[in-house]
């Protein structure tokens, strides 16, 4: 169930359950999109039949509900999504080439990243990240290099409050983060070892839209087993595909 307070306005409730139905990343049956958004069950009811007449959201044949199609068309007519991912399909393409694993293109969204995109392969090891998912930042390498890469204080600081801890292995004591962090900066680049999935590991590093003056707009990042990563080798992969893609951004 959400710790937030349950939206009040109309349209605040009817952009909670469109989030709750992206977030889910499989449908989800009424009750549930009520304990997640915390409305009453009549109020769910009565916006998801809004939404499905709207084309926003779809209903399966088992009760369920999912984002639907016209959310999907609105959410790719997004300039700056459109502008970021066109550029970087080509460097993620061929990055996965290179490594055969899975790559992502991630932009910071609070406390989260988000994936914009996602290619992988029959070759690639399972993961599970999708296009449109997020995960907290803080075990994430995109995420760290968010957290790292603010201009604001000089020092990175990680996000307040307590962090979810996903794996034994996911940093969330603040100074053991906080130095983690102050390697990424220094290095330039991000590094998950196993701190969202258990096996997984990932390098990444960021993307500017006009030079380093300014904080990332996204960041690349290559994700595949722990055993088959060489972190040092795969580092400066990645860090030569983002400025290639801050480059092109650039110009």
């Amino acid at each position: 169930m959400t710790d937030r307070p349950p939206p009040k306005s109309v349209l605040a409730r009817g952009a909670a359950l469109l989030r709750a139905c992206g977030d889910a990343g499989a449908p989800l049956a009424l009750a549930e999109l009520a304990l997640r958004t915390g409305l009453p069950k009549p109020t769910v009811h009565r916006l998801l039949g809004e939404l499905v007449r709207l084309g926003l959201v779809e209903r399966t044949g088992e009760g369920t509900y999912r984002i639907g199609l016209g959310l999907f068309v609105l959410g790719v007519s997004a300039p700056s999504v459109c502008e970021l991912r066109d550029a970087a399909l080509p460097y993620l393409g061929d990055l996965h080439e290179a490594t055969h694993e899975n790559v992502h293109l991630a932009v910071p969204d609070g406390t989260d990243t988000l994936f914009l995109e996602k290619v992988t392969g029959r070759r690639a090891t399972p993961i599970v990240s999708r296009t449109g998912g997020r995960l907290p930042a803080h075990c994430t390498a995109t995420g760290k290099v968010f957290l790292a890469l603010d201009p604001g204080p000089r020092d990175p600081r990680p996000p307040r409050g307590a962090l979810p801890r996903l794996t034994p292995r996911t940093l969330v004591l603040p100074g053991q983060l906080a130095r983690d962090l102050a390697l990424t900066r220094a290095r330039g680049y991000g590094v998950n070892l196993e701190e969202a999935e258990i096996g997984v590991s990932a390098v990444a590093a960021p993307v500017y839209a006009h030079g380093r003056d300014s904080r990332p707009v996204g960041a690349i990042s290559v994700t595949g087993g722990t055993r088959r990563l060489d972190v040092e080798r795969l580092g400066a992969r990645v860090c030569a595909a983002a400025r290639a893609l801050t480059r092109a951004l650039s110009t």
